[in-house]
């Protein structure tokens, strides 16, 4: 409790659930550049049993109300993959996390996070990295640069005033997460179409579009290549076979093979690449301010993912084996899988923009990829951290 007037307290039931999911709606109703997610796919995340995050983590969520009326949320939570992660990759025992926050003001955004710091310090934890919503997979940092437009699909907007809300407790920066804009309508510089014919001659690369009758089989690829790929970045986290198959089944409605690729050298699946229609688009339109579309727009919307035209698209996420990182072959093949993904996003689907990201700052050899495609950093997500 912050004062007599502002009470926090656990959720605890169904109801307060849907209340915890609700207040984002009603918090941003009036931000046109926030987008209204489907309300039922926003209840499975923050529901055990449905969401296959809770299976390895503690947590618990918050409401604040003042007389009686709900002003904000959060969630606290502890991830017990990452606290078997190394200390120097930004995870490790002892730390902890909130996200979810939403607030009307700096006091109940102040009490909320107070509220959730006490809870992790109940847990045994001695440090914090926020926001997370929920995973490192999710919608992790804070968003603090690009407010003037939305968001695409699987990336989060907040509101501006939270920035100087969250410093305000403490807060100091660990980590920028950037996303990179793209004209996908022009062709790449003459370097990058040389490496890519290059790759073409080569006869030991084979770049393959996602098979959608072995969907499974080929999910299943991807996932291995990322938790390999990955597995030295800092935050990263271990997916887990029901995290991928929970996965799959939601993005299963966005997958067209033309957009997700597998590159293979000598037969072996060594990276992939996975793009994505900006869903966000149509359901800015759709969906309502509340996440609850019509049933005219519901049709809409189904019928938009079953051809998604004109659509932007968004590469949320690519990777490479950590055997051949580093080396010239490694850059080659994204280049061919980026290459051949723009050219489909644009004949097939209209496209004229496109997002690469979120790119941790330090990761230098994907930020020279994007440098080298002329794309530019559009958005930028903070991860803060603070010692218990």
């Amino acid at each position: 409790m912050a004062n007599s007037e502002l009470v926090i307290t656990p959720v605890t039931s169904k109801a307060d659930r849907a209340a915890f999911v609700d207040f984002a709606y009603r918090c941003n109703a009036a931000d046109q550049n926030w987008v209204p997610n489907l309300r039922s796919e926003e209840m499975s995340k923050f529901t055990p049993g449905k969401n296959p995050y809770f299976e390895h983590a503690r947590y618990q969520l918050f409401l604040a109300r003042r007389s009686g009326r709900i002003v904000g949320r959060i969630s606290a939570h502890i991830d017990e993959l990452a606290l078997k992660q190394p200390v120097e990759q930004g995870m490790g025992p002892g730390t902890g996390n909130w996200g979810a926050i939403e607030a009307e003001d700096e006091e109940t955004a102040q009490a909320l996070i107070a509220t959730a710091e006490g809870w992790l310090r109940g847990q045994g934890m001695t440090r914090v990295l926020a926001p997370m919503n929920l995973s490192i997979w999710e919608e992790p940092g804070l968003q603090v640069l690009g407010h003037d437009h939305p968001p695409m699909v699987m990336m989060a907007h907040h509101n501006a005033s939270y920035q100087g809300w969250i410093e305000a407790a403490g807060y100091e920066r660990a980590k920028s997460l950037y996303t990179y804009d793209l004209d996908v309508t022009k062709e790449f510089p003459p370097l990058i179409q040389r490496i890519v014919a290059s790759g073409e001659k080569n006869a030991k690369i084979r770049i393959r579009k996602a098979d959608l009758k072995h969907f499974d089989r080929d999910a299943a690829i991807i996932c291995d290549i990322l938790n390999d790929a990955w597995s030295d970045n800092w935050g990263f986290v271990p997916f887990t076979d029901k995290e991928i198959e929970y996965t799959g089944k939601a993005l299963k409605p966005l997958v067209h093979p033309e957009l997700i690729r597998i590159a293979e050298y000598e037969g072996e699946p060594v990276a992939f690449m996975m793009t994505l229609p900006d869903l966000n688009q149509p359901q800015m339109r759709l969906n309502g301010r509340n996440g609850k579309p019509s049933i005219l727009g519901l049709i809409k919307l189904l019928l938009w993912l079953r051809k998604p035209r004109p659509a932007d698209m968004r590469v949320p996420l690519m990777g490479v084996r950590k055997k051949l990182q580093s080396s010239r072959l490694a850059s080659q093949l994204a280049f061919m899988m980026i290459e051949y993904i723009r050219r489909a996003a644009t004949a097939k689907f209209g496209a004229q923009r496109g997002e690469i990201g979120w790119i941790l700052e330090d990761n230098q050899g994907m930020v020279a990829i994007a440098d080298a495609i002329d794309s530019k950093v559009n958005r930028e997500y903070v991860i803060y951290q603070k010692t218990l």
